[in-house]
């Protein structure tokens, strides 16, 4: 069997557009909040300097970009 065409369609099934209603229905949510070790573990975390200023440079080039793909 060869892969399916791109122009070709499939019909979803009753129990797939039911799922699709009920994920639909489902609210967004932020998950759990960290623990003590966690929020600790992020405190002690140092940046690195290296990966801060290709950062900002990025985000200079990125706000200084002309032509296409440019958003006004």
């Amino acid at each position: 069997m060869t892969a399916m065409d791109d122009r070709e369609h499939t019909r979803p099934s009753p129990e797939t557009r039911e799922e699709e209603r009920r994920e639909a229905k489902d609210t967004a949510d932020a998950g759990r909040e960290p623990t003590p070790d966690e929020e600790e573990a992020a405190d002690r975390n140092e940046p690195d300097e290296e990966v801060a200023e290709h950062y900002e440079e990025m985000t200079e080039r990125g706000a200084k970009q002309r032509g296409e793909g440019r958003v006004p």
